[in-house]
């Protein structure tokens, strides 16, 4: 062949090669990838102002908007930064029906992309107290109202739901669930939590996150990434009042805080985890490398990303004062392993001038862009990242979603006690009083739709708790409040039974945010004149339910003198007086457990059930040493029999099993649902151990006169707390194991470790 023919051949080739590499798409947009190369390949090709945007989130408040004419206008501060590309954005189109924020969110998105030299997406973050935090989704009841069905698999459900109106809408991550312990019901964010036990808030963080998530297959279409919060410690601040320090013994931080964050990595899979507001004994949590990256990371095996609350990497230096500078702040969270900063502008901000200096540090960063990148190439932003508008208004707020938040109200309400007054009967019961400052515009209609034309329903509210301020309400004046008492009184006296809404409101247990706000208590005790409002209602002579709604627990000793029957309610869903109702004239069993225990007074905290058992030998002058209602306590209208608890065996090895059985039936007249409840407590520990701690529930429903046998598995694992040296042991000797409905009803059994 011809030697010319030949090197125009090989040159032909050559060229050839290089076209086709020019054309050819890069691997960060080949889907047959996996995740890791297309991360590497994609974080090869960015400069470090890409990087580091990819770090950063900011709120759609700013300057997201859809007009009237369904357009995207982004403001001048957007449109900068996005310059480079955003990491994501919290809560575009909150404002907006779900149709709108999905039309919103697809231009946002499509925005980004085009705009970015790489054509990164964002990842658009909502919260979920309520079901999703935005306009015309299914308002369901609190996280603390679902650990009060002690029901995991239908806590599933509600947050399948959670997470499949979040996507509808356009959003792809939540700053939810909280894997908080909430033990002090000074502290105003109570509610948002699971209660004060460990092991039920595992159980309920496990459900939360998997059903969010979709069991993590939902997460490239159908479902949101949930990210846990707040690592670590963040309910118990000192006094219960939000950003104050938080004192906590290393033995409780492993033993009880840490068990729910250990869950949601570990068995639910978490994407994303959220530093907390506070310090652990004196080390800043954004600054704690130990806790960031030794425990979350290297110990937990945790893959995903973390956030900072808001503006917390900057408040290092100018509230926690650990860091002399703001660029000391940011270099503290970015070695810490806080890979996004939300909100700030002083802090990771600053990294691409702090990084022309410190050189080192761009390995921290190329760390941090590449889980935040992971995040969105595990959520399918890269090949999907538009919705589907003809979806969404058909899915958010279905027929089949109001109907579950029905179903989670009804088993979340708790019968607290019943002087045989319960369930009302609408053929006895004609006039029905509905009064009180937690009534609500929709409490009669709700009721009526529940009862149609059987029972007629007198109305009066009386008085407001407070002004209503979001930042800093004020209690409402007591001589309108006295005014109302008198209004009540006088619309009711042709009642045949007063049913009394009263407990808290919004307003009186919320976030103190950082800046002119305030939600925490000094006190527990109904706020306003309600106890006046109730001795007042006694004297009337008859029948007296109260209905308590609240976000935080209350002492409410009136209350449980002079009512003849409380539900608790906490903070029902949209439709929760239609639940109530059904629950008030039997239609529904309660079957809710208190997820807390109920003190009668402020001085008895700290008392949690499961504080350690030293603290029960001595009381306190003129006052009853229990609580008002134990944890895990809740009635209900028919009876459950326990039989003796039985054991598989008497001994249990430290590489084996055994079986606790015990034989419930329903001796009552109605069907029922009961939770049943495991208990285990250590009698001879290397360190003070506590009173006992709950280690399993099964809820089961039986029929009059039916019995079931139910039985829970003991392991080893179960025993488990942190010893002298700090290092994990299953103790040794004798265990008293309790099965029962509280924490204060129960039979026992002793068993051996060995």
């Amino acid at each position: 062949m011809n030697i010319r023919k030949v090197v125009a051949f090989i040159s032909l080739m050559i060229w050839g090669g290089v076209l086709a590499a020019q054309t050819a798409k890069p691997i960060y947009k080949q889907p047959e990838h996996s995740i890791s190369e297309r991360v590497s390949d994609l974080l090869e090709r960015m400069t470090l102002e890409e990087k580091v945007a990819q770090m950063r989130m900011f709120h759609a408040q700013i300057g997201v908007a859809l007009n009237e004419k369904d357009e995207l206008e982004l403001s001048d501060k957007v449109i900068e930064k996005l310059k480079m590309g955003i990491g994501g954005i919290k809560n575009p189109g909150e404002h907006l029906s779900p149709h709108r924020a999905a039309i919103l969110n697809n231009q946002l998105q499509k925005y980004i992309i085009e705009n970015g030299r790489l054509g990164i997406p964002g990842f658009f973050v909502t919260e979920s107290y309520n079901g999703v935090d935005a306009a015309g989704c299914t308002r369901f009841g609190r996280p603390i109202n679902m650990a009060s069905t002690f029901n995991p698999a239908l806590v599933k459900e509600v947050f399948d739901a959670v997470g499949r109106e979040a996507r509808w809408r356009g959003l792809h991550l939540t700053h939810s669930p909280e894997a908080d312990i909430v033990r002090d019901p000074r502290f105003g964010r109570m509610s948002e939590a699971f209660g004060e036990d460990t092991y039920l808030t595992s159980q309920m963080i496990i459900s939360a996150i998997t059903g969010l998530q979709g069991d993590y297959k939902g997460l490239k279409s159908s479902h949101i990434g949930a990210v846990a919060k707040h690592f670590a410690g963040y309910a118990q601040v000192a006094g219960g009042t939000n950003f104050a320090s938080i004192e906590i013994s290393p033995r409780t931080l492993v033993d009880e805080i840490f068990p729910p964050f250990k869950a949601a990595v570990i068995e639910a899979n978490t994407l994303g985890i959220m530093a907390s507001h506070g310090d652990i004994n004196g080390v800043a949590s954004h600054a704690n490398p130990w806790l960031l990256t030794e425990v979350l990371r290297e110990q937990w095996g945790f893959e995903g990303y973390v956030v900072s609350d808001a503006n917390d990497i900057g408040r290092l230096h100018y509230f926690m004062k650990v860091a002399e500078t703001p660029e000391e702040a940011a270099i503290l969270g970015l070695k810490a392993g806080v890979d996004v900063d939300l909100y700030a502008e002083d802090a990771y901000a600053l990294l691409p001038e702090i990084v022309s200096k410190k050189p080192e540090l761009m390995k921290y960063i190329d760390r941090s862009a590449a889980r935040v990148l992971r995040t969105k190439f595990i959520l399918g932003l890269f090949d999907d990242p538009y919705i589907d508008i003809e979806q969404v208004a058909s899915s958010v707020r279905s027929q089949s979603h109001l109907d579950l938040a029905k179903d989670a109200d009804r088993e979340s309400i708790i019968l607290l006690q019943n002087n045989g007054v319960l369930p009302l009967s609408p053929a006895k019961t004609k006039k029905i009083g509905l009064v009180g400052p937690l009534l609500t515009s929709e409490t009669r209609e709700q009721f009526a739709n529940a009862f149609g034309e059987e029972v007629e329903f007198i109305e009066a509210k009386g008085f407001e708790l407070t002004d209503g301020n979001g930042a800093v309400p004020q209690l409402a004046p007591e001589e309108a409040q006295r005014r109302g008492i008198k209004e009540i009184i006088d619309k009711v006296q042709q009642a045949e039974a007063i049913v009394a809404f009263v407990g808290g409101d919004e307003f009186t247990a919320k976030e103190g945010f950082f800046n002119n706000a305030l939600g925490d208590r000094e006190r527990i005790d109904p706020v306003g004149l309600q106890d006046e409002l109730i001795a007042s209602l006694k004297k009337l002579g008859k029948p007296l339910i109260i209905v308590l709604k609240h976000r935080r627990t209350l002492s409410i000793n009136t209350f449980a003198k002079k009512a003849d029957a409380i539900l608790d309610c906490w903070d029902l869903s949209e439709k929760g007086d239609y639940a109530i109702a059904e629950v008030l004239f039997g239609k529904v069993n309660p079957s809710g457990k208190l997820p807390v225990t109920v003190p009668r007074s402020i001085g008895q905290l700290p008392f949690h059930y499961s504080q350690k058992e030293i603290n029960y030998k001595k009381g306190y002058l003129f006052a009853e040493n229990k609580p008002l209602y134990p944890f895990g306590h809740g009635l209900s209208y028919t009876t459950f029999d326990y039989s003796p608890v039985q054991l598989s065996h008497p001994v249990l090895h430290e590489n084996g099993s055994m079986y606790a059985t015990v034989k419930v039936t329903n001796t009552g007249s109605l069907p029922g649902k009961e939770t049943v409840q495991l208990y285990l407590k250590d009698l001879i520990g290397t360190v003070v151990r506590p009173m006992q701690e709950l280690k399993g529930f099964q809820k089961i429903e039986l029929m009059p006169g039916e019995s079931k046998e139910v039985s829970f598995e003991i392991l080893p694992e179960m025993l488990e707390y942190c010893g002298l040296d700090m290092e994990k042991n299953q103790g040794k000797g004798t265990f008293e194991l309790r099965v029962g409905s509280s924490s204060a009803s129960f039979q026992a059994i002793n068993f051996e470790l060995q």
